[in-house]
């Protein structure tokens, strides 16, 4: 709450601003978690039994049955190029495992397993929660405690096993028994051992192809069940595995929703609805739809983009207290301050409002404070009725115009959305094509149209939407009675007043965030410009007096990596590293009050060097310059111009 209201514009309604931007933060992830999860439900279920059915099959005799059981039954899981969203995936798998048919579930991740003794590590110590010794890493013990050295087991499958088969006895028994000499798949109360390997694609495929002939060595002791992400094309596991690693595999394909429809659903059931107070405008729904189209293609990514921007238009906005239910906003305006009252007369949408009014209205609107709540309040109604009427609207134009050719309003009702927010879409030369093309369809076509129309519309609770129902309905009883095709040819769907873009909305900046630029600069990082500006003014980053400064120059007591920076600006293409560091010791010696010239200075020129090649080591490191075999004693600039 500290950091919200720190530097907040209108800092007298921050705490109920902050706790408005709470509540709809926590709809937002909550909303998204319940709509992910109903999501994946399908494919989660289709993996459940996928498993439950590999773990039930050895209990068959059959032959079939019994070359099956050589191998290791694997899901292939098809996730997506939207990698961000599939730990979220994975999560809700593992969970559901664990809940439904198996304790034993470990996921492993390519960065942390490089080389097999890594990746057969992770995975015991992820199955046995315990600590697990490989045989060839350095010495530790001095480093360990003694609680953690007397838990430690040797990395090996066969260690796992021998895990495995306690585990599962005493499970039965109560009490660990003795190895079971047959293999444990026979037994149908043998929960399996699931292995997750979440970015097939990253993985090493020398130590994934190691691994699974290990593994299936193993396969008659320990019932192991494998499931692959991938990110791209089944075809991976083609070109990551030899046929003679991939033959020990049983492999079944599972295709996850796109993520374009994904995204669609997510846009449909938390954005384009009546229900949720915040808005964003055309040109921030945009900047969001390009992120996620041309840059990750990741629903989560997109989710925190509009939380951004939600969390920017409660701290920006003043009058973002009105941004909530509609009883809650009737009460805001009553306690708004005459400073409030100020700014909603000084809002474009407000001017255009009042300029419609009679004189004496006009007055009574900018001097009477009493009046103009009152007014508030009315354009809050109006305003709510606007969104209450527009997404069924939307809804119904986009049943009408989706299935035309070449999709001339948008195959997707965010095209349309998009459309509408811009301008009046009756005025789009777009629409006049649509409206000519639904002309030309077939009768059953326009009447299984508008009978979707009719749909969307009967739970609408809206005066104008129950008043458009009957009317919609009344058309379609007639469409039904005509014989002849062409004989409603005639008949034109008016444009609707209903789907005015929200800037035409009186007061519509209380709920629509409309900064494209900053949702852009804040999402599209770039990382160079920020550590320049890092290294060109410390003070806004540190806030540390000492280190400001009047004419842009970095102070010499600054961090020395600015130092060197700062300096290095002034150097050429080639940059002589002696020369260099003598300018560094004069600014870092007047810091510190030192005379160049004195003895005391000598005793402390091997600190002042050591920092310095410390401080070029980093620069080196993020990019700046890099070493040379032009000459030896320089080193090579490789960016030009500060900020």
């Amino acid at each position: 709450e500290d950091h919200f209201t720190n530097g907040c514009e209108g800092a007298d309604n921050s705490e109920i601003r902050f706790k408005l931007c709470q509540d709809l933060w926590h709809k937002i992830r909550a909303d998204t978690e319940v709509l992910q999860d109903e999501l994946n439900r399908k494919i989660l279920d289709s993996l459940l039994d996928f498993t439950r059915k590999c773990s039930s099959t050895r209990q068959h005799s059959d032959w079939a049955s019994q070359m099956r059981a050589s191998e290791i039954p694997t899901a292939a899981l098809v996730l997506g190029v939207n990698v961000p969203d599939h730990d979220m995936t994975f999560q809700s798998l593992s969970e559901l495992l664990q809940q439904s048919v198996t304790p034993h579930v470990a996921s492993v991740q390519a960065k942390e397993c490089g080389a097999l003794k890594h990746l057969m590590k992770r995975v015991l110590e992820r199955l046995m929660d315990t600590v697990v010794t490989v045989d060839d890493e350095e010495e530790e013990e001095t480093e360990q405690t003694s609680t953690q050295l007397h838990k430690s087991v040797h990395c090996s499958l066969s260690t796992l096993c021998d895990w495995y088969n306690a585990k599962t006895m005493k499970s039965k028994t109560g009490t660990p028994g003795k190895k079971r000499s047959s293999p444990v798949r026979d037994d149908p109360q043998q929960p399996p051992v699931v292995i997750i390997f979440k970015d097939l694609e990253a993985f090493n495929p020398k130590v994934l192809q190691d691994f699974i002939l290990i593994c299936s060595r193993y396969v008659e002791r320990l019932p192991l069940m494998f499931i692959f992400g991938i990110a791209t094309s089944p075809s991976t596991i083609q070109h990551m595995l030899p046929h003679s690693v991939s033959s020990l595999l049983c492999i079944e394909l599972f295709q996850s929703l796109s993520c374009t429809q994904h995204l669609a659903t997510v846009i449909d059931k938390l954005i384009l609805t009546p229900q949720f107070p915040f808005k964003l405008n055309g040109k921030v729904m945009q900047v969001l739809m390009s992120i996620f189209l041309y840059h990750d293609f990741s629903v989560r990514n997109f989710i925190k983009g509009v939380q951004l921007a939600l969390l920017e238009h409660f701290h920006s906005q003043p009058l973002s207290v009105l941004c909530c239910k509609k009883k809650e906003a009737l009460l805001n305006v009553m306690q708004l301050s005459h400073h409030d009252l100020e700014s909603i007369r000084h809002l474009l949408s407000f001017r255009r409002y009042v300029e419609k009014q009679e004189p004496q209205e006009q007055l009574n609107l900018f001097r009477d404070d009493t009046h103009l709540k009152e007014v508030c309040q009315k354009l809050i109604k109006d305003l709510r009725k606007y969104h209450k009427n527009y997404y069924p609207v939307l809804r119904c134009l986009h049943t009408l115009t989706s299935s035309l050719p070449r999709y001339p309003l948008g195959k997707q009702v965010r095209e349309l959305h998009l459309i509408c927010l811009e301008k009046n879409v009756w005025e789009n030369e777009d629409y006049q094509t649509a409206m000519k093309l639904l002309k030309m369809l077939a009768k059953d076509e326009l009447i299984a149209s508008l009978q979707r129309c009719v749909e969307i519309l009967q739970p609408v609770k809206s005066k104008k939407m129950k008043k458009a129902l009957v009317e919609l309905e009344e058309l379609l009883a007639k469409f039904k009675q005509l014989d002849i095709n062409s004989s409603w040819a005639n008949i034109t769907l008016a444009p609707r007043s209903h789907l005015s873009p929200p800037e035409s909305q009186t007061l519509n900046e209380v709920c629509y965030y409309s900064s494209s630029a900053t949702v852009r600069r804040h999402l599209n990082a770039t990382p160079r410009t920020s550590i320049q500006a890092a290294l060109s003014s410390p003070y806004y980053y540190l806030q540390n007096e000492s280190l400001k400064t009047e004419d842009g120059t970095v102070s010499n007591a600054a961090p020395d990596i600015c130092i060197a920076y700062k300096l290095h600006l002034e150097c050429g293409r080639l940059i002589n590293l002696y020369d260099w560091l003598e300018a560094y010791a004069t600014v870092v010696s007047a810091a510190e009050g030192n005379n160049p010239d004195s003895d005391n200075v000598r005793k402390v020129e091997e600190v002042k060097h050591a920092r310095f090649i410390q401080a070029v080591s980093e620069l080196e490191f993020l990019g700046f310059i890099k070493s040379t075999k032009q000459k030896t004693d320089h080193v090579a600039r490789l960016t030009w111009g500060g900020c």
